[in-house]
């Protein structure tokens, strides 16, 4: 087993202290002792928290994106059912003990008097990602105007991730994906 380089120890300590206290609490002292490292070595290889909170989503982007896609892929029915399968899925993760949201939200969030931060810079790709993603779908199944279709979906997934954030009630994901399933049934498509 290939052992973590000191890069990736810190980028994980990094992603645990940011998920779980949010990137204005937790201090670069902290995250070198977590990752078992001096201030000096976090320093080579990161030039300054900022680095390090991109990093973070960074590293959060292709995880969580796999995970729609494998809601997705494992969902059966029409498309309504699978698009429905997505925040079924959220639903199930909001209820891990663990689960504070979105961590691109929530440094979005903390961060949102630096639009040009490179965090936001990420946070935005990877929801653009998701966009994109949905679009695809959506014109697959001719669906007349896929882009507003998708920004609908968009809209309903961060929707419930703020929603349950604050009534730490996970059926609230249940009942976005109910109404984005009929979103979906009822869009028009185009006439092949």
């Amino acid at each position: 087993m290939p052992s973590t380089s000191t890069r990736d120890r810190i980028i994980a300590a990094a992603a645990k202290l940011f998920y779980d206290e949010g990137i204005r609490r937790v201090s670069v002292d902290a995250i070198a002792g977590e990752a078992g490292v001096t201030k000096r070595t976090l320093y080579y290889h990161f030039e300054s928290k900022d680095d390090l909170v991109a990093a973070y989503l960074e590293g959060r982007d292709r995880p969580n994106f796999a995970w729609f896609q494998r809601w997705y892929a494992e969902a059966e029915g029409p498309l309504p059912e699978r698009i429905r399968a997505l925040f079924h899925g959220l639903s199930r993760a909001a209820r891990h003990e663990k689960w504070k949201g979105c961590g691109f939200l929530r440094t979005a969030a903390e961060l949102a008097n630096l639009p040009g931060h490179p965090a936001i810079v990420i946070g935005k790709a990877h929801k653009q990602r998701l966009e994109d993603w949905l679009c695809g779908l959506f014109e697959q199944d001719s669906i007349r105007e896929p882009r507003a279709l998708a920004r609908q979906m968009v809209l309903l997934i961060d929707g419930a991730f703020a929603v349950v954030l604050l009534n730490r009630d996970p059926s609230y994901m249940e009942t976005a994906g109910d109404a984005a399933a009929t979103l979906v049934e009822m869009a028009p498509r185009a006439i092949r």
